[in-house]
C-alpha cells in the first residue's frame, strides 16, 4: 500500500508514481513550468499542503505553472488506455526526444510510471510535459 509519511516523500510499495498528477493535498511538487517551455524538475519532490493548494489555485490552474506527482491510479485515470499511461505514449509520439547519453536528474525514477512503461525515452521528454499540454 502507498503511504505518505508526515512531512515526508510519497512511498510506493505496490503502485508506481504518476509524474503528471493533478494538484491535490497529499501530492508532491515535482517541478516548475518554465516561461520558455518545459519543466525545471526539483532534485526531490516537495510535499503539497492545504495552504499550498489554496495559494497555487488563487490565480488559476496550478498545473499551468507546476508539475505534481502522486500515486498512479491506473484504470481510475481518464488518461489510462491500452494497458498504460496515454500521456507519456502520446508525448513520445509528438515530441522529438533528445537522445542524450545522460538522463535528466530525477527524484522519482525508480518508482515512476512513465519510466517503468517507456524507459529512458520517457525521461528525455519528461521535462517538456506539463499537466495541461498533453491533449
Amino acid at each position: 500500500m502507498n503511504s505518505r509519511p508526515k512531512n515526508g516523500p510519497l512511498t510506493t510499495e505496490s503502485r508506481p508514481l504518476c509524474p503528471s498528477a493533478p494538484l491535490r493535498e497529499g501530492s508532491q511538487l515535482l517541478g516548475l513550468v518554465r516561461q520558455e517551455g518545459g519543466i525545471r524538475l526539483l532534485a526531490e519532490p516537495l510535499p503539497v499542503t492545504a495552504d499550498f493548494v489554496e495559494a497555487a489555485t488563487a490565480t488559476g490552474p496550478a498545473e499551468e505553472r507546476f508539475r505534481f506527482v502522486n500515486k498512479c491510479v491506473e484504470k481510475g485515470c481518464t488518461k489510462w488506455g491500452a494497458g498504460g499511461c496515454s500521456v507519456v505514449a502520446s508525448a513520445l509520439e509528438r515530441l522529438q526526444a533528445t537522445q542524450a547519453a545522460i538522463l535528466p536528474s530525477c527524484g522519482i525514477r525508480p518508482s515512476c510510471r512513465w519510466f517503468m512503461q517507456e524507459g529512458a525515452s520517457a525521461c528525455h521528454i519528461c521535462p517538456q510535459v506539463t499537466y495541461l499540454n498533453y491533449e
